[in-house]
């Protein structure tokens, strides 16, 4: 049985109660759901990364209420971010079934939690539609001139701000196409009123201001 002190018991309760469309407490969706073999690993708790916490950090700031995260993948950053702020928070991503994901989260109770299957260089939001867009190790994955479109589709669609990180080294992960540098990553923001960029153990961490 997994425990809070190495899960998001929440979120993974959540998750198995959506999915499986039950509605009992969360213990006993959580055993249903490790029973049905659902991926419940991916509500692990791991060591808060220094990127996490300052992305975390400069949402407090912000006072942020509400979020659009681009690229959400398995929700790696999703649920440290929810489980540290009370936030209304959509989670995007290309692939329907990881934006179901979210959307089975949300159908078992999590309801600060939306799930969308979206493009990010062409976002299916109104301008200034949420507080802060965030795009957590994302634009590094975009081929061409994918970063600079997801840039300028996060700062319409955000009414404050966006918070971009990406690795400031090279690495042997083929899906990085994009290795950028202080520059070159606030040189996506132009538009911004103030872009801040600060290092974090071998991240980015960019900061741009509406």
């Amino acid at each position: 049985m997994i425990a809070a002190e190495s899960h998001y018991v929440a979120f993974a309760a959540a998750y198995a109660r959506g999915c499986l469309r039950i509605d009992v407490d969360d213990d006993t969706a959580i055993a249903r759901g490790v029973e049905a073999g659902l991926k419940l690993h991916r509500f692990k708790r791991s060591a808060m990364l220094p990127r996490v916490r300052a992305v975390i950090g400069a949402l407090r700031g912000f006072a942020a209420t509400s979020i659009a995260d681009l690229g959400s993948g398995r929700g790696a950053f999703v649920w440290p971010l929810l489980d540290a702020l009370p936030i209304e928070l959509v989670a995007t991503d290309m692939l329907d079934y990881r934006a179901k994901l979210f959307a089975d989260v949300r159908r078992g109770g999590i309801d600060r939690v939306h799930g969308v299957r979206a493009d990010a260089t062409a976002l299916p939001f109104a301008d200034a539609s949420t507080d802060v867009v965030t795009a957590l190790e994302v634009l590094e994955h975009m081929p061409g001139d994918g970063p600079a479109r997801a840039a300028a589709e996060a700062m319409r669609v955000a009414r404050t701000a966006v918070i971009a990180t990406v690795p400031s080294q090279a690495d042997d992960n083929p899906e990085h196409v994009h290795l950028f540098t202080r520059d070159t990553l606030a040189a996506l923001f132009a538009g911004a009123r103030k872009v801040s960029i600060d290092y974090v153990l071998g991240h980015i961490v960019c900061v741009a201001t509406k």
